[in-house]
């Protein structure tokens, strides 16, 4: 047992992460209420021998966090900045990479919102690669990775499967969660 996997049992946390280990994926992450999603999510993934980049926003890269964060797999998002496409900058990573398994937050926020990011979907599309579905349930103690996505290009439809199948779980903070 290595010391993710000691940690994640000594707080009592369950994994079940089956889907194959891929060496290109997205794995959407859900539900996303607190900070502490990283935390658990992250250990999770190592808990298996797996390793995830992750998207981040830019305003947590200062130092000496952003080293610490690049040096784990963080990619930086400039919010802000409209004049370059997160999706383009992604999917040219993948494109790049013989191997990369990258978490995404639909939500795109740990505040409340009925109004889920759709890039994860469309990088998919355009890089070729699995959407894994991982769930992190506050309510069962547990970390989940056991579906694969295929989007359709459907976009809508697409984002309204992923929203079902994230329904039943819970956050950290349950009235933080919509997949309404």
């Amino acid at each position: 047992m290595n010391i993710a996997a000691w940690l994640l049992k000594t707080f009592g946390w369950k994994v079940s992460i089956t889907v194959p280990d891929s060496p290109k994926c997205l794995i959407c992450v859900a539900p996303h209420t607190s900070n502490w999603d990283f935390v658990v999510g992250k250990l999770a993934y190592a808990s298996v021998g797996r390793d995830a980049g992750f998207l981040m926003k830019a305003q947590w890269f200062f130092w000496p966090l952003g080293c610490f964060f690049r040096a784990i797999g963080g990619i930086p998002v400039e919010r802000k900045n409209k004049t370059v496409s997160l999706t383009d900058v992604v999917v040219a990573k993948f494109n790049a990479a013989q191997r990369l398994q990258l978490a995404i937050t639909p939500e795109g926020t740990r505040s409340r919102t009925t109004k889920w990011h759709t890039g994860f979907l469309h990088i998919a599309l355009r890089a070729d690669v699995p959407v894994q579905l991982g769930v992190i349930d506050y309510a069962r103690k547990e970390v989940r990775i056991e579906n694969v996505f295929i989007p359709t290009g459907d976009i809508e439809a697409d984002l309204r499967a992923v929203k079902n199948f994230y329904r039943p779980f819970k956050g950290k903070y349950p009235e933080k969660f919509s997949a309404d």
